[in-house]
């Protein structure tokens, strides 16, 4: 029931969003092209207004091809239309200054959205495997583990995307998998077998659960999950090839890091890895003596420009950053959320090789 009511309210808010920004646009790019709005103008605009909660709520009851195109298409909507208001925008202001043609105006940003539009939708279908180097106090031996985050299987991102990550992931044979939460999108109902690939995961698999898995209900996560050959850790620590792996859970709690680390016998001459899904509070986590901390959660902005709004929810956005000898690396995804579309980052499997000190 709880589940039902977080979807419910986020429906709300986000149908009272997109309906201002959905009118805002269709508004504008009518005026450019001199059109009066009529009968096909309105129900277009409903239609652009409703498609993606009504894909939404079709595919929390019921999910086939048919409705995993429309849910596809809708959620491409969305990133359309964030592009269109942007240039929009862009236009608006730049028409204070220069006298720009409404219809040459109208006709650039069509065709800038279109081919933006293409691009990303594309981009995203690629899943780029990046190769870094960190060092890690206290690892007497160079180590090479993967981390995966924010994969977000569900209607647009099934178990065929799953069988490809594995596949890609066993390829590069890492001693030890760190998946930073997020596995699941909430936006299809979850089955078991969705999740079979991991078992082919040829590694150990630790997993910790990020935002959506929250959203979701985690007994209904962890009950899809429960044949899985991974740990889950939930506020504990483990010990795996000679690695002390400590995997926090997410929480709305802005000091649930520090009260977890409190209670966990950390020995701080061993090499550690934290998984948390948040990349913050690294300054608790270097005080702790954690060596690394592997987070994800910002898909590093996902698409131009949101990146810059992203970044000023987040300190740590994207990449490799350092507090007082405690590394964190933020992955900038291995999946989407919302739009399947990518601009300015890319779907990620992170290779990172530990440098051992010599």
């Amino acid at each position: 029931m709880r589940t039902i009511i977080r979807f419910a309210g986020f429906m709300s808010v986000f149908f009272i969003g997109f309906l201002i920004v959905n009118y805002f646009i269709f508004y504008g790019i009518a005026s450019l092209f001199s059109i009066t709005p009529g009968y096909i103008f309105y129900t277009l605009l409903i239609i652009a207004v409703i498609s993606y909660p009504v894909a939404a709520m079709i595919e929390r009851v019921v999910s086939n091809t048919a409705t995993r195109i429309f849910y596809t298409g809708a959620s491409a909507w969305m990133g359309i239309s964030f592009y269109l208001l942007t240039f929009i925008i862009i236009y608006s202001l730049l028409s204070l200054v220069f006298k720009i043609p409404n219809e040459i105006a109208g006709i650039i940003i069509v065709s800038l959205t279109g081919i933006l539009s293409a691009y990303s939708l594309i981009n995203s279908l690629y899943l780029n495997i990046n190769e870094i180097d960190i060092p890690l106090s206290h690892l007497k031996n160079d180590m090479r583990v993967v981390q995966l985050s924010d994969i977000h299987i569900g209607s647009i991102r099934n178990s065929s995307y799953m069988e490809k990550i594995v596949e890609k992931t066993n390829k590069i044979d890492p001693e030890i998998i760190f998946i930073t939460g997020d596995m699941v999108d909430g936006s299809a109902r979850l089955h078991t077998n969705t999740f079979n690939a991991i078992n082919k995961l040829k590694a150990p698999v630790f997993f910790i659960t990020g935002n959506h898995e929250t959203y979701e209900g985690l007994d209904e996560v962890f009950r899809v999950l429960r044949n899985t050959h991974m740990t889950v850790l939930r506020d504990e620590m483990v010990e795996c090839n000679g690695i002390q792996i400590i995997g926090v859970e997410y929480s709305f709690e802005l000091n649930h890091m520090e009260k977890v680390l409190s209670t966990l016998n950390i020995d701080m001459e061993k090499p550690s890895i934290l998984l948390y899904h948040l990349p913050r509070e690294l300054k608790t986590v270097a005080k702790a003596g954690i060596g690394l901390q592997l987070s994800g959660h910002t898909h590093a902005g996902q698409m131009f420009p949101f990146n810059y709004l992203v970044r000023l929810m987040f300190k740590y956005m994207h990449g490799i950053y350092k507090y007082d000898g405690t590394y964190l690396h933020v992955s900038p995804g291995t999946g989407t959320w919302g739009p399947p579309m990518r601009l300015g980052s890319r779907c990620e499997i992170t290779v990172i090789t530990l440098k051992g000190e010599k």
